[in-house]
């Protein structure tokens, strides 16, 4: 990047840089970062900055759907992005940062230092790092006050001089100050710190403070053995007691009774008073519903705070779709959005790109919803031929530049599969007994077996519907799905055996096989059985039914069906 393209970004970001650190009120961001070192609000933070960082920045012009088509590599917006940062493992550094500051003061900066022999450095620093001095702006980068100047369009300016640009969440109250859910939680966070702070104390004085012990004067503790005829104290024992139970929690001395022998007469004389209140155990309760209230206030589901629990993987990954959706792809679209006005445009016009303002940056977060059954799923759908080579790289975690050569391509589709024969192969062509209901072909009336084939479709069709509709089918995936034939869908989900019980999936699928059952002469309980029990077997695995298989359903000992 040459020194003229670095001065023009910074004569178009610096002037709204100090116009906006002028109206930004900073005592409420402190507050929120006082909070930071707390374990709910760090949990928080991080976890929306871990996710950021796998995030990948782009360069893109908007297609007619409204979706983001990527910039060919040669194109000047392109080499712009990839140089942001250093890269993608700079991008990710700086995804992750932004991704705190936003979680918890709603804003943060970006100080790009251009670097003498060429190049520059990327700084994020925090709102409570940087500052107004005079015209120009002072940020603290790595202990070292940096000053950036905020020049006009006219004015003289140095090709080495820092640049800055603001990211952050406006509020909708006021658009230049920035909003949180941290900043949006401060009462609630002051309450936890105080509860806290109560609780230690209820911490503590159940170790040094239980009450009062009143004892008859005069009681004294025997002697040890190394004190010869002399006497300790009691109320210098307690006190010894009481400092080692303070110093040393885990000593016995927090938790073992003293032993005290007394004169029979003096026992009833002993009494202890306690001072103890309702308020320690409500302490205790108000400072979980604080948590509970911040996890609610927090832009993720509150699970990801308080605990998954008994959420299981399926709910667990539609949780996460949703966090993705709710608490990242926002963020990420705020520092895309900055990026792209403050940084890609104004050097894309310095190159003299006539349609500069169409580019824009982007953020692809297919990396974050990468899983092993997407991943198979993808597979087994571009085997299928529903969707392209691009697709399953995107899906299975690769990117363009994973994508074989063309002479790579051309070397695979002519070059013949070789070892290969050394290899246990089954070559029996007969169906093998582990398919589901151990479905073998055996020889079936006709009519029967056409009868039986088309309830067990109408099942499966039936049981995609309702599948669409649940956690294995998340919101983002249903429109996939509608293109999915519905009998064939559970081939492309994961469905435990017990969820197709707990989704109702085969519900009133079999209120057709008394008739036809009393039609041929079969046992409508047990065609009923044997049905179901395929159904449910074929969901569980995965597997596709086909006509061929409806004879092993049939071959069941209650049904006596005549070959």
């Amino acid at each position: 990047m040459t020194r003229e393209l670095v001065s023009t970004a910074a004569r178009y970001t610096a002037r709204n840089a100090k116009t906006s650190a002028a109206t930004q009120s900073r005592s409420d961001q402190a507050r929120a970062w006082s909070f930071y070192r707390t374990p709910e609000v760090r949990s928080f933070a991080n976890w929306i900055g871990n996710a950021m960082s796998r995030a990948r920045l782009f360069a893109g012009r908007r297609g007619p759907g409204g979706e983001i088509i990527p910039a060919p590599n040669e194109h000047p917006a392109a080499r712009i992005v990839t140089e942001i940062a250093g890269g993608l493992d700079g991008q990710a550094q700086l995804l992750r940062e932004y991704g705190r500051h936003l979680a918890v003061a709603g804003e943060g900066w970006t100080v790009i230092q251009p670097r003498e022999e060429g190049g520059t450095d990327w700084h994020v620093v925090s709102v409570m790092e940087i500052s107004s001095k005079g015209a120009s702006l002072e940020a603290t980068i790595e202990g070292k006050p940096v000053k950036i100047p905020a020049v006009d369009h006219d004015a003289p300016f140095s090709d080495l001089d820092p640049i800055a640009i603001r990211v952050w969440d406006p509020s909708p109250e006021k658009r230049m100050q920035a909003d949180s859910p941290v900043l949006g939680s401060l009462t609630e966070l002051e309450e936890l710190r105080l509860l806290g702070a109560a609780v230690r104390a209820i911490t503590l004085s159940r170790l040094t403070g239980r009450g009062v012990l009143i004892v008859p004067k005069g009681t004294r503790f025997p002697t040890s053995p190394t004190q010869g005829d002399a006497e300790d104290d009691l109320l210098e024992v307690f006190m010894q007691v009481a400092e080692t139970a303070i110093r040393e929690p885990d000593s016995a001395a927090a938790t073992v009774p003293i032993i005290l022998e007394v004169p029979a007469e003096m026992v009833g004389s002993i009494q202890r008073l306690t001072f103890e209140s309702n308020f320690d155990e409500l302490a205790i309760k108000l400072r979980e519903e604080n948590i509970r209230r911040f996890a609610t206030a927090a832009d993720i589901p509150a699970e990801f705070l308080l605990g998954l629990g008994d959420v299981n993987h399926w709910g667990a990954w539609t949780l996460t779709e949703e966090a993705i959706q709710l608490g990242i792809e926002p963020r990420l679209a705020v520092v895309a959005h900055a990026y792209t006005e403050h940084w890609l445009r104004p050097l894309l016009e310095s190159e003299g790109v006539t349609d500069a303002d169409e580019w824009l940056i982007g953020a692809d977060t297919a990396p974050l919803r990468v899983r092993a059954n997407r991943s198979q799923t993808a597979l087994e759908v571009f085997d299928r031929g529903a969707i392209g080579a691009r697709a399953l790289r995107r899906e299975t975690g690769f990117d363009e530049s994973d994508a074989p050569t063309a002479d790579e391509a051309r070397q695979r589709r002519t070059t013949p599969d070789t070892g290969t024969d050394d290899l246990p192969v089954d070559e029996s062509t007969d169906m093998p007994d582990t398919l589901p209901a151990a479905a073998s072909l055996l020889p079936a009336h006709d009519s029967v077996m056409a009868a039986a084939d088309g309830l067990i479709w109408a099942a499966l069709s039936a049981a995609g519907e309702k599948l669409k509709r649940t956690p294995a089918c998340p919101r983002s995936e249903r429109a996939r799905a509608r293109e999915i034939e519905p009998a064939q869908l559970h081939t492309l989900l994961t469905v435990d055996p017990a969820q197709v019980e707990q989704w109702r999936l085969l519900d009133g699928a079999w209120v057709r096989v008394p008739e036809i059952a009393r039609r041929y002469g079969l046992d409508p309980e047990c065609l009923t059985d044997a049905l179901d029990d395929y159904c449910r077997e074929l969901i569980a695995a995965g597997q596709s039914h086909t006509y061929e298989l409806t004879a092993g359903v049939l071959h069941a000992p209650c049904l006596a069906l005549a070959s």
